[in-house]
């Protein structure tokens, strides 16, 4: 049987028979009848070893070159950084989600506040969720894996700077002998319809998805986007109301999950991140921010996640201001 997956917040399958399945081939096939046969001379052996290693030795290039991109103003950042003045905080439980605000000009650090913990960050414009982060285009224009100095980009047709991060105190990890690095944007989040497939129709509803769901449902930016209302004046359930909000959950980035690629398989591993109480991750918002964050069920991802069974720990996120006037002021005419 094929899994096709119904989006709910409750994470609902709905089973195809097997004569489903066969017809849904059959119509495809049928659509590709009518394709001539290829005059293409198709390469059917494989070449020399001489010329295998020829290829192999090609040297790669940078896919994106980004000495255009505009420059991370340090000694800003340090002005910035100097006259912080917390204005608020939110404790996000673990295996749950929280969202917050960030004025454009403001600062917020991730902290592990209790012990080792990753997180799963979104991203929106407080003014238009239609723009929000884009995870892939940072890993382009950035790196896998994320520290201080780099920017977390907005998705198409923005394709701008959301934050940049100006202080890792996970800096020092860089990579480890097995290729893995901390604060990853390769990896997507955490999902109650995958972890379906891959353990047998098995339902978790607290991965990081449908906690950054259930959180952005709940906000008033969220309640102002739909306000069109439902058809027919029809009141909108909260299941209703985070199956909607799923649609604007992204891929994140990872904070304090430290990942790579196996050299030799190629497969994409995590372990247990180098992370540990009291260490953060701070960002500049440089637009205004609503941020999602997830406390992943996963822990510290060094050995499973979407279970109950995993140890884990509230995050802390502190909102900062500069107290300068001055400071500030620049801040927000960015």
């Amino acid at each position: 049987r094929i899994f096709c997956v119904a989006r709910t917040s409750t994470m609902v399958l709905r089973r195809c028979t097997a004569a489903q399945a066969a017809a849904a081939w059959t119509r495809g096939t049928r659509r590709s009848s009518g394709l001539r046969a290829s005059s293409t001379s198709l390469r059917e052996t494989v070449p020399p070893a001489d010329e295998q290693a020829a290829r192999r030795a090609v040297e790669p290039v940078t896919c994106y070159e980004v000495d255009k991109l505009p420059t991370v103003d340090h000694a800003y950042y340090a002005r910035a950084r100097a006259t912080l003045r917390k204005t608020g905080e939110v404790v996000v439980p673990p295996r749950d989600g929280r969202t917050f605000e960030v004025p454009a000009g403001g600062t917020f650090r991730i902290v592990c506040a209790e012990g080792p913990q990753v997180g799963d960050l979104n991203l929106w414009n407080l003014d238009d969720l239609h723009e929000r982060f884009y995870a892939s285009k940072t890993r382009q224009l950035q790196a896998t894996h994320l520290t201080t100095g780099d920017r977390l980009w907005s998705s198409f047709p923005y394709v701008r700077p959301m934050a940049t991060i100006t202080h890792d105190t996970l800096a020092w990890y860089e990579s480890d002998a097995f290729g893995g690095g901390v604060h990853d944007v390769i990896g997507s989040r955490c999902d109650p319809y995958t972890n379906a497939v891959l353990r047998g129709g098995a339902e978790y509803d607290h991965c990081c998805h449908s906690n950054l769901s259930r959180a952005l449902a709940a906000t008033t930016l969220f309640a102002r986007h739909q306000s069109g209302g439902p058809p027919s004046g029809r009141s909108v359930s909260a299941v209703d109301a985070v199956r909607t909000a799923e649609a604007h959950v992204h891929d994140v980035c990872n904070v304090f999950m430290c990942t790579g690629f196996d050299r030799a398989t190629r497969k994409y591993f995590m372990k247990a991140t180098p992370a540990r109480r009291g260490d953060y991750i701070e960002f500049f918002a440089e637009i205004p921010l609503l941020g999602g964050l997830s406390a992943c069920p996963g822990g510290n991802c060094g050995s499973s996640h979407s279970d109950d069974a995993t140890p884990c720990y509230p995050l802390l996120v502190e909102i900062y201001e500069q107290a300068d006037p001055a400071v500030r002021a620049e801040c927000a005419g960015r």
